[in-house]
């Protein structure tokens, strides 16, 4: 039996590379569909949505960086790849926020092209997978109203569990960054509702390296840019799997735990106090976690060097603030610690 392939729907307003296009990857199996402008790609996915939609950027009267959130809103289960043949990373790292779940660059490779389109297919299968599982598991949750909340949230627990116990050197990864931000946010008097969406966001601040190749995950190596950049796309894959199913603040926070406090963060579009606090805190947390644990290319630091790391990053990749809670806090236990080990030997 042959299964299928997806369909489609290629716009630009270029004729030439609609055709090359959907010769292409009707070679492939893909069943394409042409449009010309983004207003009537609007309207050809009203009549028949297609899986996926590769949108120029450019284009006359609405460019496809205005159309993009139309699509994403009105069609939610198509995945688009936007094109262009200009490079500006602020319009890209904006498309990316708005819902892409890639972009290619003109003119094209067609191994490019190809590699984008499975990629984001792949992605979107997966995130139709984990929101039907999560739909089932709010289903369950409906029939029983005096926990709902307690059973969603051992449902992501137990979906977190499952994507890091295959891999020894990041099993429990996300529960002790939970903890540590937990720890905090407390020190910094965070209100009790701000420390639960806090807790939520860093045990599912991971949760879109589902969709990562974990060759590249877990590599023993250097990570080349390309391949650097594709493990980043877990903080776009992440935040639209849980988006239906949490509030804004926990989609905000795992979407921007990736950024720089000083702005220099990958495809990064805000900086300083303008990053929500609680991604500013899950970013110390994740970043001291990760230093302490073995990793495929090195070994674990000491917490004393963890913590000069933190000290040496703090003002440009780290809140200073945030990373000076953490660091005291660390050498406080370390100090009490040593107090406790004089007194059990006297």
């Amino acid at each position: 039996m042959t299964i299928p392939k997806e369909s489609i729907l290629l716009v630009d307003d270029e004729e030439a590379i609609r055709c090359i296009l959907t010769k292409g990857l009707s070679m492939r199996g893909y069943h394409c569909d042409e449009a010309e402008d983004g207003e009537q790609a609007l309207a050809k996915l009203e009549v028949n949505p297609s899986d996926l939609v590769i949108l120029d950027i450019n284009m006359p009267g609405r460019p496809g960086s205005e159309v993009l959130p139309d699509i994403t809103s009105r069609f939610p289960e198509t995945a688009v790849v936007m094109a262009s043949g200009v490079t500006d990373n602020m319009v890209i790292a904006q498309c990316i926020k708005d819902g892409a779940k890639d972009y290619i660059a003109k003119p094209f490779r067609f191994e490019q092209v190809l590699q984008s389109v499975n990629g984001a297919l792949d992605k979107r299968r997966l995130e139709l997978e984990i929101q039907r599982y999560f739909q089932e598991m709010g289903r369950k949750a409906g029939e029983q109203p005096l926990e709902p909340r307690k059973l969603f949230l051992g449902a992501i627990e137990t979906l977190v569990n499952t994507l890091e116990a295959g891999d020894r050197y990041t099993n429990g990864h996300s529960h002790n960054v939970a903890e540590i931000s937990l720890s905090i946010g407390r020190q910094m008097g965070l209100a009790p509702e701000t420390l639960e969406d806090l807790r939520w966001a860093a045990l599912l601040h991971d949760v879109g390296k589902i969709a990562v190749d974990p060759d590249i995950l877990n590599k023993p190596a250097e990570l080349t840019s390309s391949e650097y950049r594709h493990i980043m796309t877990h903080a776009v894959v992440g935040p639209s799997l849980v988006k239906p199913f949490v509030n804004n603040n926990v989609v905000e926070i795992i979407s921007h735990h990736h950024d720089h406090y000083d702005g220099g963060g990958h495809n990064q579009t805000i900086r300083g106090k303008n990053i929500p606090l609680g991604a500013r805190i899950v970013a110390v947390a994740d970043a001291f976690q990760a230093m302490i644990s073995d990793r495929p290319y090195r070994r674990a630091m000491s917490r004393h060097d963890a913590l000069d790391e933190l000290l040496w990053y703090s003002g440009s990749q780290f809140d200073p603030i945030v990373a000076n809670v953490l660091i005291n806090a660390v050498r406080q236990q370390q100090v009490q610690a040593r107090m406790a080990d004089n007194i059990s030997q006297n």
